[in-house]
């Protein structure tokens, strides 16, 4: 059993990336923190009672099912109700990453602002290279490659078989390659 110290430091150490891959997937910060605070009131709620060892994997299963339903929720709600903000005009005020200026700013000071710029121009056109990819494949790649899971523990948290895993993760790295080429990043 997990004391509350250990599940503490362990969602403090997934955070940061729970959120990024929320955000990929939803492409709404608003929704993504929401998604992030569900699964670890979840988390915390029904299995603080398992062994730290078997936290990553519930977790990654749980943020999982925590985006399906949020997906779930926003089709029922758009069958429904028709949402006004939807024909507001964009401001661009919704560029800003506090998550990713945090990170950021501790790095910057030792390198030049235009290998800092450069960095994060990169940056962004990965991030936009994978949020164009399709669900499936993104989920795949990102718990492949952005959370450290193995073939089965992604197979696990995806609930398909490995050789799915597998296929997803390489049409996925196809089509980032692809994509990053395209804008005359070299892989």
């Amino acid at each position: 059993m997990a004391s509350d110290s250990e599940l503490s430091d362990f969602l403090k150490n997934v955070e940061k990336k729970a959120f990024k891959r929320a955000y990929y997937h939803v492409r709404d910060e608003d929704a993504a923190l929401d998604i992030l605070q569900d699964s670890m009131i979840k988390l915390c709620t029904n299995y603080a009672d398992k062994p730290l060892a078997e936290l990553p994997l519930l977790f990654q299963r749980i943020l999982s099912n925590t985006v399906l339903d949020w997906f779930r929720r926003q089709k029922t709600k758009n069958a429904l109700f028709s949402n006004l903000s939807d024909f507001d005009s964009d401001d661009g005020g919704g560029d800003f990453d506090l998550l990713e200026v945090s990170a950021n700013s501790q790095e910057a000071g030792a390198e030049s602002a235009e290998q800092w710029i450069g960095r994060v121009q990169t940056l962004e056109h990965i991030e936009s290279a994978i949020m164009t990819l399709p669900p499936r494949q993104r989920e795949a790649f990102l718990l492949r490659y952005w959370e450290e899971l193995d073939v089965a523990e992604t197979a696990a948290v995806m609930g398909c078989s490995e050789g799915s895993v597998k296929t997803h993760c390489s049409r996925a790295i196809q089509a980032l390659s692809q994509t990053l080429e395209n804008q005359g990043l070299r892989p």
